[in-house]
């Protein structure tokens, strides 16, 4: 299949995939585009929203839909990091045997990230990087397509040990999950208290979704895009020449390189997405809220003047 069809192939895939996901989850739609987009583009998400707007029954359909495993970890201040890497035990015979833990899976939900110390928080960073493992000297492979979904709860930090940049940068989205609409809610309501189970049916294979992350990265982008991305994250700088005031009042520290190349290869994806062949600005644009969200750090004076970090990013467009 050439490149050309295999675009137009993805872009009727993701409008059956949107209608596989539609039948559980209500709403939601940008949510659902944003963690599809970090999916195709090789990339990890970070969820950030309050208890109960269905998190975990969102990344579980996504699964589903695409035909992958899913586990879950739920994080909390005693867990180590052998309960998610897994453990070297003693078999019957004597020898040592590896025994997996449940991040050896496609798709993996860490859930409330910020509840558990950061030693635990780093035994993700080495499956995150570079899908693999390493558990007394032996290097584990991890199975080909691999995502990461952490969430985050924004209201409680009591007792939490927040990400560090080094960590975050790691996620190519921050996501953020509002509250439904009131008729949302209602069609939310009306499905789940019901007896009717949705069957989602599996549209992927792995191999089918590794091969669309390849054919997202083969996509041109005409310099013109890449040099508008690499400024956009300059500007966010506030020692760098093309920042201005307004940054340099709010920001403490700015986007990194990741920013840089997660914006294009974001855009590519969207670019595919939509049956485009080569990405835009427009494409740049779209992405960069969810891409850029989590890295630029905001001083006090912006805290005090209640200005967000969209506000911010909103003024760099």
């Amino acid at each position: 299949m050439s490149d050309v069809a295999a675009v137009q192939d993805l872009v009727k895939k993701r409008l059956e995939l949107k209608k596989e996901i539609s039948k559980i989850i209500v709403g939601q739609d940008q949510v659902v585009d944003q963690i599809l987009l970090s999916i195709f583009s090789g990339g990890h998400a970070l969820l950030i929203g309050v208890p109960g707007l269905a998190k975990t029954l969102m990344v579980n359909t996504i699964s589903q839909a695409l035909g992958l495993d899913f586990k879950r970890i739920q994080f909390t201040p005693d867990l180590m990091p052998s309960d998610i890497l897994g453990s070297e035990i003693l078999d019957e015979s004597r020898q040592f045997k590896f025994i997996k833990g449940p991040i050896f899976s496609n798709i993996i939900l860490a859930d409330e990230i910020n509840r558990t110390p950061p030693k635990t928080q780093a035994a993700l960073l080495e499956a995150m990087q570079e899908r693999a493992v390493t558990i007394a000297g032996q290097n584990y492979k991890l199975d080909l397509p691999y995502f990461v979904l952490a969430t985050q709860n924004p209201i409680e930090q009591e007792g939490t040990y927040p990400l560090p940049e080094a960590q975050l940068d790691r996620f190519m989205f921050a996501i953020k999950l509002d509250y439904p609409t009131y008729d949302e809610e209602v069609l939310v309501v009306k499905s789940t208290t019901s007896d009717d189970k949705p069957v989602i049916n599996p549209l992927f294979t792995a191999q089918e979704i590794i091969d669309f992350q390849h054919l997202i990265r083969r996509i041109p982008v005409a310099d013109n895009v890449i040099e508008y991305a690499v400024t956009l994250v300059s500007k966010t700088r506030p020692n760098n020449p093309l920042s201005n005031d307004y940054i340099k009042n709010y920001i403490d520290w700015g986007a990194g390189p990741r920013a840089s190349q997660n914006l294009i290869l974001a855009a590519k994806a969207n670019a595919a997405f939509n049956g485009k062949f080569s990405p835009d600005i427009e494409d740049v644009k779209a992405v960069a809220t969810g891409i850029l969200r989590h890295r630029i750090i905001k001083n006090y004076k912006a805290d005090a003047e209640g200005i967000s970090e969209e506000m911010i990013i909103d003024k760099l467009l």
